[in-house]
């Protein structure tokens, strides 16, 4: 377990950058079937930090990062799952390849990418780069869900943003 200081934290629910689209007071940003992959949450006595599962390719639950922490369950500590901090951001590396990046882009915003793997073990990916996938857009500025493309689009006061089912 790495223990730094928290860098995520916000005093009001903070606008989410994924894939194109932003996201405010929108505590699950994506979720697939039942489980939520990225959160924003409400800390008791800090704020709001966002909160990622974390799963290996093969759909192994490894662990859960909450804002600059991570929680490796047992099968975690196996893994080579790693945090790290660059100025503004929070990294998080699993095998030496980055699976997600929160960037702090003002006092209550935040840029997330990610590649993440499902509780099936597919592959979920959502940047700035270009990729091709499914789910985001070529140029990874819009979500394509089938053959609809949403962009710019704002996310409000809704308990899921994202949410993708696996049938």
């Amino acid at each position: 377990m790495i223990n730094e200081p928290d860098k995520l934290i916000f005093f009001e629910s903070p606008e989410v950058e994924f894939a194109g689209c932003f996201f405010v007071d929108v505590p699950i940003i994506l979720e697939y079937d039942d489980t939520p992959l990225i959160e924003v949450i409400q800390e008791q006595e800090a704020g709001y930090t966002t909160q990622f599962q974390v799963f290996n390719k093969d759909g192994i639950y490894i662990a859960k990062v909450k804002g600059s922490q991570i929680y490796l369950t047992e099968d975690g500590s196996k893994s080579n799952l790693k945090l790290s901090h660059p100025q503004g951001m929070t990294v998080c590396e699993l095998d030496g390849q980055t699976i997600f990046e929160v960037r702090r882009k003002d006092a209550a915003a935040l840029k997330t990418q990610a590649e993440l793997f499902t509780p099936d073990g597919r592959f979920l990916k959502a940047n700035d780069q270009g990729i091709p996938t499914s789910l985001i857009s070529t140029d990874g500025t819009a979500l394509r869900i089938g053959t609809n493309i949403i962009s710019g689009c704002r996310f409000q006061k809704c308990r899921v943003g994202i949410h993708i089912s696996s049938k």
